[in-house]
């Protein structure tokens, strides 16, 4: 059974797009059920089904390829669609909501790239003496974070018990999928929401403070590590909520 949509509101696409996903996006979800106005499209790098929401696998080996999956998901929702990206998601949202349907994006402790930009490039540019993400050389073209520093780079305020799980349920990432570059970023045209995340040690707060000025996004600060969406799902689920009555006006 599918949460019913209301009319006129828009429908969210909640992209958890990354590879450390897996533990944390029914709790965010959680935090959304009681606001019956959306339908949810989750997409994970596996499928789940999960009570009302219906997850998509994306490739996870280009951004190209991860763009594509996102569009044929928004093809088959009908009305207005939100997309919501963290992390990486963010590039892929960006590329994205290009298309018609989209009305906003929602950017959780995410990269918004402008166009020419990837995410390796970003990171790249990263201020001195900024956190960097603990992402291992990569194996055969793929990525993983070290398991032993994900839990105080990513998940430093969630359960011990689940950030282990998220480190040992990593997808392996298409390293492909960091260097795809922006070719007309969607937050020019469309409006744009922003959680950033202030004890974040994978994207540094200030980088996000200015992606989100330059994407002209309505932010909101967060206490809470990358793994925002699992400590702190009500905030995230306010915004997300925010997103979708604003978009409807």
């Amino acid at each position: 059974m599918r949460i019913r949509q209301t009319v006129h509101r828009p429908r969210c696409e909640v992209n958890e797009l990354g590879p450390n996903h897996v533990a944390g996006c029914p709790v965010l979800i959680r935090s959304l059920l009681p606001h019956p106005c959306f339908h949810f499209r989750l997409n994970l790098p596996h499928r789940l089904i999960h009570g009302q929401f219906e997850g998509v696998q994306n490739p996870l080996i280009s951004l190209e390829g991860d763009v594509a999956a996102t569009k044929r998901a928004i093809a088959n929702l009908s009305g207005p669609v939100i997309l919501v990206g963290h992390s990486y998601g963010g590039a892929v949202i960006t590329e994205a909501g290009s298309d018609r349907k989209v009305v906003g994006l929602v950017y959780v402790a995410a990269f918004a790239p402008d166009k020419g930009e990837s995410v390796s490039s970003m990171i790249a540019d990263l201020q001195p003496g900024a956190p960097q993400p603990p992402i291992l050389p990569p194996q055969d073209g793929y990525l993983f974070l070290d398991r032993a520093k994900f839990p105080s780079s990513f998940a430093a305020d969630v359960k011990p018990e689940t950030a282990v799980f998220m480190a040992d349920s990593q997808v392996p990432w298409g390293a492909e999928a960091l260097n795809g570059t922006i070719t007309e970023p969607a937050w020019k045209t469309k409006p744009s929401w922003y959680v950033i995340s202030t004890e974040d040690k994978m994207i540094p707060p200030d980088a996000q403070r200015l992606m989100s000025k330059r994407a002209g996004s309505t932010a909101v600060e967060v206490k809470g590590s990358h793994a925002v969406f699992v400590s702190q799902p009500q905030a995230v689920a306010a915004l997300i909520e925010t997103a979708a009555r604003e978009s409807a006006k």
